[in-house]
Formats: C-alpha cells, sequence, structure tokens
C-alpha cells in the first residue's frame, strides 16, 4: 500500500475496499458449467464457498438445514436466541416490528437473558441428527465454556467471531485465553476472527485454527467505524490477510489456513472481488438476510447491535428478492447483484478463464477509484 503523510506526526497506508477494485477480463474465456465453486475445509466439503453467518437474522437450526441441502455451511451463533430460548419466534417477530427509537433498548433486553447451556447442548445434537455439517459460533468471551460444551455435543466446526480477535486475549478478570492452547484441546477445526491485518492474521494462523476470518466493522449491521473509528477497507484487508496465508505456509512447512472474507458484501460483485483478492470462502450476512425464509423476516442485525454497554450495530430494514435457493442459484428477478450470487461467481470466473476457485485467485485486478 502507498505511505501517505496524514501530518508531521503521522502517516498511514493507503488501502482500497471492494467498491474501488475490480477484475480485468483476460484472454480466455470457459463455459461456466465448466467452473467449480467447491470449497473444502478440514475434512468438510462443500459445493458452494460461503458460511451464513452466525446471526439471528439468518440462521436457525431450522435455516441452517435449509442451507445446508443447498451446498453450503451455515454457522448458528449459540449466544443468540437459540442459546436462550426455546421458541424465540415471537421474540424474532417482536424485533421486526420495533421502532428505530426502540429497538436497542428492546432487544438489550431480550439478549440480557442467561444463555442455557443444556439449550446450547440440544441445539448442537438436533443440528447433529438432521445430518449436517454443524458450526456453531461462539464470542472470545464465552469460547471458554460454551466451545467444549458445543464440541462434546457433535459440532463439527467451531467460529470464535469477534469484532477483532487476537491469538491471546488479555483480561484482568480471571486467566486469558490462549488461543493457541484452547484450540490444541478441541478436537474440531476453529475458525477465528475477525483480524485484517498481516501481523494479527499470522499471529491467528500460528494458533492452530483452521480458518481467519478478514474483517470488522464493515458489514451493513454495523456502526464499529462510527463508535469505535475502526475500519479497514476490505479488498486491502483480503490481499493482506492472503499473503499471510502464503508466508504462514511456508514457515509451517506446508499448513494451510483458509482465508475467509467476513462483511461489506451487500451484492454479489463484491463476493467476486472478495475471491479475486485472495479469500477462500465468504461470511455472508445481508445477502442471505434478504431471503423470505429468513428469521428476520426482513430484518437484520448482528451481536454488535445488542451490546449490553456499547452497542456498536443497528437493525436493518431490507427488501426481501426471493427464496435462500434463489438467492443463491436464482433464476434472478433483479440486476442489482442480489440473486443468484453463485451464478454471478462462476460468471465471473468463466469470463476470465477460470476453472476453480484457487485459480481464481491469481486473476488480475485494477483499482477504479
Amino acid at each position: 500500500m502507498t505511505d501517505i503523510q496524514i501530518g508531521g506526526a503521522k502517516r498511514a497506508r493507503r488501502a482500497y475496499s471492494f467498491e474501488e477494485v475490480a477484475i480485468a477480463p483476460s484472454r480466455r474465456t470457459r463455459d461456466p458449467q465448466e467452473v467449480s465453486t467447491a470449497w473444502t475445509i478440514d475434512a468438510y466439503r462443500f459445493e458452494l464457498p460461503f458460511i451464513a453467518a452466525p446471526m439471528d437474522s439468518i440462521v436457525s437450526p431450522t435455516t441452517a438445514h435449509t442451507l445446508s441441502g443447498l451446498g453450503m455451511l451455515a454457522a448458528l451463533n449459540l449466544e443468540g436466541v437459540w442459546g436462550r430460548y426455546a421458541d424465540p419466534s415471537a421474540l424474532l417477530h417482536e424485533i421486526k416490528q420495533l421502532s428505530d427509537a426502540d429497538v436497542t433498548a428492546r432487544m438489550q433486553e431480550i439478549y440480557s437473558a442467561p444463555v442455557d447451556l443444556d439449550l446450547v447442548s440440544q441445539r448442537v445434537s438436533e443440528m447433529k441428527q438432521a445430518g449436517v455439517t454443524v458450526a456453531v459460533a461462539v464470542s472470545p468471551q464465552r469460547t471458554a465454556d460454551l466451545a467444549p460444551r458445543a464440541a462434546a455435543a457433535g459440532a463439527d466446526i467451531i467460529v470464535i467471531r469477534g469484532t477483532t480477535v487476537s491469538a491471546e486475549h488479555v483480561s484482568g478478570n480471571g486467566e486469558p485465553l490462549n488461543l493457541k492452547e484452547f484450540i490444541h484441546q478441541l478436537d474440531v477445526p476453529v475458525i477465528v476472527g475477525g483480524c485484517a491485518t498481516y501481523q494479527a492474521a499470522l499471529h491467528l494462523m500460528r494458533t492452530g485454527a483452521a480458518g481467519v476470518l478478514v474483517g470488522f466493522g464493515g458489514g451493513s449491521s454495523m456502526t464499529t467505524s462510527d463508535v469505535l473509528g475502526v475500519r479497514v477497507p476490505m479488498a486491502s484487508a483480503v490481499a493482506d490477510v492472503a499473503a499471510a496465508r502464503r508466508d504462514y505456509l511456508d514457515e509451517s512447512g506446508g499448513r494451510y489456513v483458509h482465508v475467509i472474507a467476513d462483511g461489506s458484501m451487500g451484492q454479489s460483485g463484491d463476493i467476486v472481488r472478495a475471491f479475486a483478492c485472495g479469500a477462500d470462502a465468504a461470511m455472508l450476512g445481508s445477502v442471505l438476510a434478504r431471503a423470505t425464509d429468513a428469521p428476520g423476516g426482513g430484518a437484520h442485525w448482528g451481536a454488535e447491535a445488542w451490546h449490553a454497554h456499547l452497542p456498536r450495530g443497528q437493525r436493518n430494514m431490507l427488501t426481501q428478492v426471493g427464496t435462500f435457493a434463489e438467492v443463491l442459484n436464482g433464476p434472478s428477478t433483479h440486476a442489482a447483484g442480489a440473486m443468484n450470487i453463485a451464478g454471478a461467481l462462476r460468471k465471473a470466473m468463466a469470463t476470465t478463464g477460470y476453472s476453480d476457485l484457487k485459480e481464481f485467485q491469481r486473476v488480475e485486478m485494477v483499482v477504479t477509484a
């Protein structure tokens, strides 16, 4: 990145968002039917390289099963309403109906109910019995107590997801969470993040994580940039973390850690650019929240929106465009990149002549800003 002088005492790097870069066509094209979007992490293979973000507006035990049937992974937030209430349907409907003035305070009340550890185990068991690859998400603060319980109940993949996650969380309240020791003790692959810089990603990769989430503060349901001033443009962030993946591959003697873009992908073109920048998979939020069969019913929010002391998110009302199946695989009735996102990825790969995602990471890009 270009080094820029802000003032006498501070310099900064020039970074790029997905909107500021584009893919350049090559001399070769191919039939979209010959393109593979398959993604494999650890022992698990998916036809689509997408993960449904662990947000109550998107993932329930039922929609996890639906999305699994469509060829992708979905992560259930164990600290969301599904880990606190036996039947949260009425609460989800209430959140959708609340006015903008009342919604934050009411969500803080709803999510103040304690996480039910027995219910957590029950949710995981139900999903396991349904025959899906079970991915569950926990915050760094609750990892030590929730992740082992979920793994014991049959979870296949654990996602440790926060605004920003470090290899060792320092706290004056009890023992710090040492991710390297913790991941070594778990007998399941762990995806961890977010991060947005080369060095932070390299530290997370050294913990033994199977995948690293890239991004914080850039999602449509988050106001982290407004509240904390924290944001890194995603094109540069993904490319930086992809560089860390390459160097760690050499450092570790061949251990490959997956780079998963997480945030600022509201349209299919953004998702395509994430892969072009070096992502192996994409964690999707608002794109899936627009589905008519999403639990939020068009309302969309993340865990940051109901933080007890410093909310850094909001409930957005999105226009619903079609079912999960139509959002992922079409046919599309819109020209705005909200439907058939898998088809858009295949078309972009075919247009530039690449047959699989790993090859597509080598595509030529241009800066448009």
